[in-house]
């Protein structure tokens, strides 16, 4: 079975918001009121969508600060998923409640 890999909030941003409405990374990094290389970070999928960030796009773009959030944890969670190994990791046996 093929895993699919959510996309990266700034591959999301690109694809749905800037390239159908002919909007520049700089024009969206000056409505969200930071530096382009903030921004460039964030669509090039280096950096992570913070809560700082998720509060900016849902003002700007739309979309709740919860969702932009959700996005970007799922997609580090499928490429952990991916690459960490669990093999040495036990697991603690706790009483129940």
């Amino acid at each position: 079975m093929v895993m699919y890999t959510p996309p990266h909030p700034g591959e999301f941003i690109t694809e749905i918001y800037l390239e159908p409405n002919g909007i520049s990374a700089s024009e969206l990094a000056v409505v969200l009121d930071v530096a382009a290389s903030t921004l460039n970070r964030i669509l090039k999928g280096t950096s992570r969508i913070t809560p700082e960030m998720a509060l900016r796009l849902s003002k700007a773009i739309g979309r709740s600060p919860e969702s932009w959030l959700a996005m970007q944890n799922n997609h580090d969670l499928c490429l952990a998923r991916l690459h960490v190994n669990l093999q040495r990791v036990g697991k603690l046996k706790l009483a129940t409640a």
